[in-house]
């Protein structure tokens, strides 16, 4: 298909103003390291909640939600919606942990919280780990997201679509910093919500759908409706209701997702004014990211298994596309093709913000780990704040380039968050106890990322080779949970604590609670060392976790009731979410 040209100039209209706004904060997010990777640490909480939720609207996350939805119903959200959980966790107890520590990059906490070659080895090599490997591969996963659009809707070659779309993006993240992406961020989700509601507003009312009622009822989509899988169906509950409630959210870690903060998460929390601004960001996120945007592109998923009930029916409307990446995540970007002039313009600079603004992220957020964790820390000590910026600059361009390289290779947005899960299987508790269980050190963290990775390796290229078939991926992430947890809670136990002059500062300076310092405590107690305790009450935090959850999913899933036009269900869930505001926020007063 071609675009009009009112549609062209909608699209490069906004990448004037992304280019502009990089352009116009360079010269202040130039000036130093804290201004560059941190802005400043003076930014609000709505800004910076609003950043959160555009990183992770990425331009692949639409096409992930549509490929889930088409195989495994709604239910099947089950896989991310249980991070919600972890999410929670972070906003009530580790958003104000972090911002206590002053760190520069969450990667700085291994030598505040650990000591001697062994937190610096892991500071360093996570810094590789982390910004180049990990981090790659999320932008490759992107990437690939814009190859499938771009195919369907530009009708260009994968290589043309990697290219195009990362020019701006590089452009604006380099000159910028976090300052730029965080600006661009606020008009990039207000572009995209408004395209993804306005698409599927208008397709659901295409003559072939027939409106909303028409579309719940088709025989393609009445059965993939429920919210909870069947319970009758063990391997299905098992697989996206269990284990991503029971294990997942906890051990696992993932970018955006990680149990106790962390990544770019943990880097807008640092960038907050103080607490009570990164508290409020880190809220504000996880109720727009799980409450307020899935419901556009599960309609958009539900409405295209009726244009294109199988593959081969993407495959016939689109000839010209490579057969190697169509997939039924193919679907959104398909069901764009349908919209009209002027629409299609707004929707396909909707996801090209997406694009840009979850690559901006990462790009900065990366290129924070080389060239604070890795280039001060290792190679130039001494090296001035311009120079660190130079080199946040430059690795900005390199970590676009080699994801665009991976991107060419790449066929499902699916597998790729699937590898990546099972990558950090069992790393999570970690990430989680190692703020309140005083016994943790360095190498219990490289232990885990060790075996985790073997374990990931083993599954997905040997094990079918020796035993003739893969196990359920299910299966493959409890192994290697209950594996890398035994593996790293016994180095814990039989390697020395780190060392208590590390720990008392670490203490003294972020305030944790809990019985897990008990132990510490009671060896400062004969040295006549007192400890400086916080105010925190794990209690409240705790309270405010669940209520927090509750109010999501319940507003979540009454958004949902309110489409089915189950107007009772929707009473009773909203009733149950403003109970839940007006209970957590008079526990938080107290």
């Amino acid at each position: 298909m071609s675009l009009s040209t009112l549609d062209w100039i909608i699209i490069i209209s906004f990448f004037i103003i992304f280019a502009s706004i990089g352009i116009a904060v360079s010269k202040k997010s130039g000036k130093n390291a804290s201004e560059f990777f941190l802005s400043g640490r003076n930014m609000p909480w709505w800004l910076l909640g609003i950043s959160m939720v555009a990183t992770t609207f990425s331009a692949d996350t639409p096409n992930l939600v549509t490929d889930i939805v088409r195989q495994n119903g709604i239910s099947g959200n089950w896989v991310w919606w249980a991070f919600l959980l972890t999410g929670m966790l972070t906003v009530f107890v580790y958003a104000k942990l972090w911002r206590r520590s002053e760190v520069l990059t969450d990667l700085e906490f291994y030598e505040i919280r650990y000591s001697g070659k062994a937190a610096a080895f892991l500071r360093g090599f996570r810094a590789l780990y982390l910004g180049v490997f990990f981090n790659v591969m999320i932008m490759a996963s992107v990437c690939l997201a814009a190859i499938k659009i771009g195919g369907i809707l530009f009708g260009l070659a994968p290589w043309e679509c990697v290219l195009y779309a990362s020019i701006i993006t590089v452009i604006y993240s380099a000159l910028g910093g976090l300052r730029g992406v965080i600006f661009t961020d606020f008009l990039q989700f207000i572009v995209a919500m408004i395209g993804s509601i306005a698409a599927a507003y208008y397709l659901v009312n295409l003559p072939e759908v027939g409106g909303l009622s028409n579309l719940l009822t088709h025989t393609n989509v009445s059965s993939k409706l429920n919210f909870l899988p069947d319970f009758n169906d063990s391997k299905s509950l098992i697989t996206l209701l269990v284990i991503p409630l029971a294990v997942q959210w906890w051990s696992v870690w993932y970018p955006g997702a990680e149990p106790g903060g962390g990544g770019y998460i943990a880097q807008r929390m640092l960038s907050a004014k103080d607490e009570k601004n990164a508290i409020g960001a880190t809220l504000l996120f996880n109720i727009a990211h799980y409450a307020l945007r899935p419901w556009p592109w599960i309609l958009i998923a539900l409405i295209s298994l009726v244009l294109f009930p199988e593959l081969t029916a993407i495959q016939k409307a689109f000839p010209n596309v490579d057969a190697g990446i169509i997939g039924h995540d193919l679907a959104y970007p398909a069901m764009l093709t349908k919209l009209p002039s002027g629409l299609l313009g707004l929707v396909a600079a909707s996801l090209i913000a997406a694009f840009m603004s979850t690559i901006s992220t990462h790009l900065n957020w990366g290129s924070s780990y080389l060239a604070i964790d890795f280039y001060k820390r290792f190679i130039n000590p001494n090296s001035s704040e311009k120079q660190l910026v130079n080199i946040g600059r430059l690795s900005t361009i390199a970590l676009m380039f080699f994801a665009a390289l991976i991107a060419l290779a790449l066929e499902s947005a699916l597998s790729t968050f699937n590898i990546l899960l099972q990558i950090g299987a069992g790393t999570g508790l970690i990430f989680i106890l190692r703020w309140f269980w005083w016994r943790i050190n360095a190498y219990s963290e490289i232990t885990g990322m060790i075996v985790s990775f073997v374990i990931a390796l083993w599954f997905e290229f040997a094990h079918a080779h020796v035993f003739g078939s893969r196990l359920e991926g299910y299966q493959e992430l409890v192994i290697g949970v209950i594996l890398t947890s035994i593996s790293w809670i016994s180095v814990t136990l039989l390697t020395q604590p780190t060392k208590k002059e590390t720990l008392l500062q670490f203490y003294n300076k972020v305030k944790p609670f809990g019985a897990g310092w008990n132990g510490f405590k009671q060896k400062l107690e004969k040295d006549n060392i007192t400890l400086d305790t916080g105010t925190d009450k794990f209690t409240i935090d705790l309270a405010s976790m669940l209520l927090g959850v509750l109010l999501v999913y319940c507003s979540l899933f009454a958004t949902g009731y309110f489409i089915y036009g189950n107007l009772s269900g929707a009473l009773v869930l909203s009733t149950i979410t403003i109970i839940a505001i007006v209970t957590l926020l008079r526990i938080r007063k107290k």
